[in-house]
């Protein structure tokens, strides 16, 4: 072999000085080279998902977890590029210290049948594989999905109480004292509302942490896809949605008042019960688009700021 032949020789089998310049491993190859570890990643975690599927997700309070999921996907695939440009195996040590507790929690949840546990201790322990295959870095991309992620799981039942109380309380006073100002008879105890001969129950799922959590997932999608460059403009958005949630909720109460009035009491639990509640979360997602709108000034200010 001649000393031109070998240089070229040594040219082609050379890696990139610069690690950048790799070539970037596609999911299929990675999947490929590592399928025993996902194989038995999908396993597990797909009963834990059928079992929040059919008691969480097909249920208004978890409605929004079929979206969340095909959405997260979605989201994972298309920064997967960026990812497997900084992939670089984590720390074992720091890995197997989030591991092994996530997992013993998730074995105790699962035979306890604690499915709100099950559901986040199955999440914590996948996100340490992929930390100890693909690092800190590929944690950094791919920070809001795994954010996003967390909404799939339903919150634990002492959370909703807490969260849920004070809000319906608040809405049911408010509605009461918005309708007794239009001549209407109506009166409240607590969450229970008195409205001529008929009684209303303003459960969590009329005004509470339901609707906002669904509401807050679509809400963070449309501000980090708009709105993923100006983190700023975008912390202010997310904020807002908790707003406009709590208000939408409150014109829900106010619509069932009515309609339980008019109509009926079986008008208000049957099919227009649900109508309203898709009223209000298209009130919510426009109330969301609106406050974006408004605040399009300051959103270039921010912007204008941040490039100084």
């Amino acid at each position: 072999m001649t000393v031109a032949h070998a240089d070229r020789v040594a040219d082609v089998t050379r890696p990139p000085a610069n690690p950048a310049e790799r070539p970037d491993p596609s999911l299929v190859q990675l999947l490929r080279g590592h399928w025993f570890l996902w194989l038995g990643a999908v396993l597990v975690a797909v009963p834990t998902l059928v079992s929040i599927a059919r008691l969480s997700w097909s249920t208004e309070q978890g409605a929004h977890g079929p979206i969340v999921l095909m959405t997260g996907i979605w989201l994972v695939a298309r920064r997967w590029r960026d990812v497997s440009q900084v992939s670089r195996r984590g720390s074992l040590a720091i890995a197997l210290a989030v591991f092994v507790p996530c997992l013993l929690v998730f074995i105790l949840a699962r035979i306890t049948n604690i499915l709100e546990v099950e559901g986040f201790a199955l999440y914590g322990a996948l996100v340490a594989v992929f930390y100890a295959y693909c690092g800190r870095q590929a944690l950094r991309v791919l920070w809001f999905p795994l954010i996003y992620f967390l909404f799939l799981f339903p919150p634990p039942d002492t959370v909703v109480a807490a969260i849920t109380q004070p809000l319906k309380l608040g809405i049911s006073a408010a509605a009461v004292e918005l309708l007794r100002l239009v001549g209407y008879p109506i009166a409240n105890t607590g969450v229970v509302i008195q409205v001529d001969q008929y009684q209303v129950l303003v459960a969590a799922a009329c005004a509470g942490l339901n609707s906002l959590i669904s509401l807050s997932a679509i809400g963070l999608f449309y501000v980090y896809i708009r709105h993923n460059a100006n983190w700023r403009y975008a912390l202010l958005l997310m904020l807002a949605i908790v707003p406009v949630a709590i208000f939408a909720n409150f014109i829900r109460v106010v619509v069932l008042i009515l309609i339980t009035y008019h109509l009926g009491d079986a008008a208000a639990q049957g099919f227009l019960h649900g109508f309203s509640g898709l009223t209000m979360f298209v009130i919510a997602v426009l109330g969301i688009f609106g406050v974006d709108a408004l605040a399009a000034p300051l959103r270039r200010r921010l912007a204008k700021a941040g490039q100084a």
